[in-house]
Formats: C-alpha cells, sequence, structure tokens
C-alpha cells in the first residue's frame, strides 16, 4: 500500500497486528481499490485526497489514533452511523468506525460465525479474529446497536455495549431512545473520566453539522446535467467522512467543493458518455466495498444519489444548533438520530417518502436496490419501496451480492439490461 507502508510496520506490529496477514489484506484492498476506483477517466484532482485517506485507513489513520491514546486520549470502536460522534468527542473520545469491507476477511470469522450471515458482520470481526484490524488494539470501548438480528447476537457473542435502537417511532420509542443516547452520554464521561459540558457539547455539534454540510454540497452537485463527481468518488467521500479526522476531512472536502464548482462552471463532466440517471438505495458501502457502485458506472449507468448508510442517510440531517442548555443539546441530538430512517423500523414511512422526494430531485430515472446478503430488512424492504417506485413510474434492479469479485460480470449481464430497459423507458424489474 503505497511507499509509505514499511513506515507502520513497526507500529502494526506493537499493536499487535499479525503482520504477514496484513500485508495479504492490504495487496487484496488496494488491488480491488485500482480496480473500482482508478479507471474513471474524469476524476476531479483533489479526489487524490481521498484516495489518500482510503490508503491511510491502516497507516497514517492508525498513528494519529494511537498518538491521541499514548496521550491520555480514549477512543471507541463504532459499526453504526446511530451512535452519536458529538456526544463522544465532547468527552474527548475519539470515534472509531470498525465495519469491515474486505471480501478477504469474511472467512477468519467462521470459526465464531455462522456463514448465512450478513458479510458486514463477517469482514468486520474476521479482521479482528485475523488479527488484521489495527483498531482492534486502539480501542478502549465499543458500542453497537439493534438494527438487525446478527449484529445484535454479535454483540451478546463479544460482550460489547449495544444501543437499543427502537423498532417504532411513537412518543414512547423516542422516549426509550432519549434515555439511551443520555446513557451513552454516560458511559463516554466515564471511558474519558470527563463530563460533557455544554460547551463542548456545542462545539462538536457545529463540528459534525459542517461535515454533514459539506457532504450535503458534494452531493447537490449531482443534481446537475453533468454531475462533476461521479457516484463511485461520492461514495469514496462518504466512506472517508466515516474514518477520517473530522476536521481533516472538513478540510479536504472545501477543497474539493472547491473544485467541483469550478467544474460545474465549466460544465466538466465525472462522466465521459452520457447515460441513465439511477438512484442507489438499500444497505450500506463501508469502506473498501464499492463492487455494485463500479459494476453500475462501468455499465454506462450514472449513480446521482446514494439512499444509504454511507450516503444520504450519514448527511440528511442535522443537529439543531439552536440549544443552549446541555440538556436541550441532548435532545436535539436524540432528535436527528432519531430521524434516520433505517429498515429496522416498521412501518417505514419516513423512507418510503424519503426516496419518493428524491426522484425529481434528481431526475432519478431508475433505482438499483443495492442489498447485502442476508440483509433481509432491505431486501424485504425493497418490495415496499417498490411500490413507491411504481407509482412514480420509476423502474427499479434490485441486486443482492456479498463482497467477493466472482458474481461481477453477472450482475453486469443484469445492469446492462437495465440499462437498455431505461434507454427505452421500460417499466418495474426486480429479482
Amino acid at each position: 500500500m503505497q511507499d509509505s507502508t514499511t513506515d507502520f510496520r513497526k507500529l502494526w506490529s506493537e499493536i499487535g497486528v499479525d503482520l504477514d496477514l496484513h500485508d495479504q489484506l492490504m495487496a487484496g484492498l488496494d488491488r480491488v481499490f485500482t480496480h473500482t476506483h482508478l479507471w474513471q477517466k474524469d476524476r476531479p484532482a483533489s479526489m487524490s485526497l481521498f484516495d489518500k485517506a482510503f490508503h491511510d485507513s491502516h497507516a497514517g489513520r492508525v498513528a494519529e489514533i494511537a498518538a491521541y491514546r499514548a496521550k491520555g486520549g480514549k477512543s471507541v470502536g463504532t459499526f453504526c452511523i446511530y451512535v452519536p460522534d458529538e456526544i463522544a468527542l465532547a468527552a474527548g473520545v475519539l470515534p472509531i468506525p470498525l465495519c469491515g469491507g474486505s471480501g478477504w476477511a469474511v472467512d477468519h470469522a467462521d470459526r465464531m460465525f455462522p456463514r448465512d450471515i450478513c458479510p458486514l458482520v463477517r469482514s468486520t470481526f474476521g479482521m479482528s479474529f485475523s488479527n488484521t484490524c489495527p483498531y482492534k488494539k486502539l480501542k478502549d470501548f465499543a458500542v453497537g446497536e439493534t438494527t438487525c438480528d446478527a449484529k445484535k447476537k454479535a454483540w451478546d457473542l463479544l460482550g460489547f455495549l449495544s444501543l437499543e435502537i427502537p423498532q417504532k417511532k411513537n412518543i414512547i420509542d423516542r422516549q426509550l431512545w432519549l434515555s439511551e443516547v443520555e446513557r451513552f452520554r454516560g458511559e463516554m464521561e466515564k471511558l474519558s473520566g470527563r463530563a460533557v459540558t455544554a460547551e463542548a457539547l456545542a462545539s462538536s455539534i457545529r463540528l459534525v453539522n459542517n461535515k454533514r454540510r459539506l457532504l450535503q454540497r458534494i452531493n447537490g452537485f449531482r443534481k446537475l446535467d453533468e454531475p462533476p463527481i461521479s457516484g463511485l468518488d461520492a461514495l469514496l467521500v462518504s466512506q472517508a467522512a466515516l474514518n477520517m479526522d473530522v476536521e481533516a476531512f472538513n478540510a479536504a472536502a472545501g477543497v474539493l467543493v472547491a473544485e467541483l464548482e469550478e467544474r460545474a462552471s465549466k460544465g466538466v463532466s465525472a462522466y465521459s458518455m452520457p447515460g441513465p440517471r439511477v438512484l442507489f438505495a438499500g444497505s450500506p458501502s463501508p469502506m473498501g466495498f464499492a463492487k455494485t457502485h463500479y459494476v453500475v458506472e462501468s455499465s454506462g449507468l450514472r449513480i446521482v444519489a446514494d439512499e444509504s448508510c454511507t450516503g444520504m442517510r450519514y448527511f440528511r440531517d442535522l443537529v439543531d444548533e439552536g440549544a443552549s442548555s446541555l440538556e436541550d443539546m441532548i435532545s436535539a441530538i436524540a432528535d436527528r438520530y432519531f430521524s434516520i430512517d433505517c429498515a429496522c423500523f416498521s412501518p417505514n414511512m419516513e423512507r418510503m417518502d424519503n426516496v419518493a422526494a428524491l426522484l425529481p430531485e434528481y431526475r432519478v430515472q431508475g433505482v438499483i436496490h443495492g442489498i447485502l446478503q442476508y440483509c433481509h430488512g432491505y431486501d424485504i424492504e425493497a418490495k415496499a419501496l417498490d411500490k413507491v417506485l411504481s407509482a412514480a413510474g420509476v423502474p427499479s434492479l434490485k441486486i443482492v451480492a456479498d463482497y467477493g469479485e466472482q458474481d461481477e460480470e453477472q450482475i453486469r449481464v443484469r445492469v446492462e439490461a437495465f440499462r437498455e430497459l431505461l434507454a427505452v423507458g421500460g417499466g418495474i424489474t426486480t429479482g
């Protein structure tokens, strides 16, 4: 992974990484990244900042976290966008996303977990069990959540704290969620030995909101007739946002926004050929996994919006910055995270309404349901979403896939057929 790899081997060794297996993992990630991203000819120059963030996720970022902890700082491993980063940061705790996106690591989880569960869970813990995840020894605490049964049972098995995500959105559910946010604050204060103050929380709210605003601006360029950034690169930016230091990300995103403004003013497109505009909807695509996006865009379609936890679900809503008391800020944070329209909710009319609003806003011609294998919530909910799409006259294609590369060409055949269907204005297709 770039020439600087050797500079970090001592650090990896010190934190217990299996260097031989880690070399295999890094070689695989580098090869996949080259395959999925670097074929694009018209990328913004400042995407190099996010390419670097991808390569630094096991290198420079690890060194930053290690240095922070060496000075007495604490860190918390997280697995879901429901964990309130603002509270952790206000307590002086660095949140570290632990979701794996590598197919290489999946088999290493099989000694603990069954094979027929979500590849995200298997990849994440496969990296841990194989001692190839450098964050394994850099976290002081891990917090899960109850968004799906596979995750929930994994937290039980491994003894992690789990935040209770309500399954409905009634008043009593909001009260439960507020109590969980309060509990998380208590855990972070206990971990860091530092009380969360109103001043610190207001600062972290502004910081994280600024990150969301930058992501909103970057993704707003995708509404244009000729988007200056591709769906693949917009995904990479969102993936980097989850992993990078917030201030470092905001600085890099500001550079990208300025370049996208210039490209847009000149009509510079990220795409060399015209193609149908599609929305990607469904399961998240953590860093290292961009297979479906790659197949879709290299087959001539343009992903102009992402409705996922590594897309709009992550940055769509802001925390209200009008609160002044600590209690009101905690309540505002709870409200913001409660608005996330995860498929764990039933019924989930918020998601239906949000997708319906995106269709005209981004002039969507078709929808790709990108579903991780065994992700039953989004897989089943695709049926309900298809009713909304059918009413709007928007065709859809459901792609269920894992992290492996062996099915790329099978997916491509279906995507190319879908592209032809969109070209002639065809009807709904699923499966």
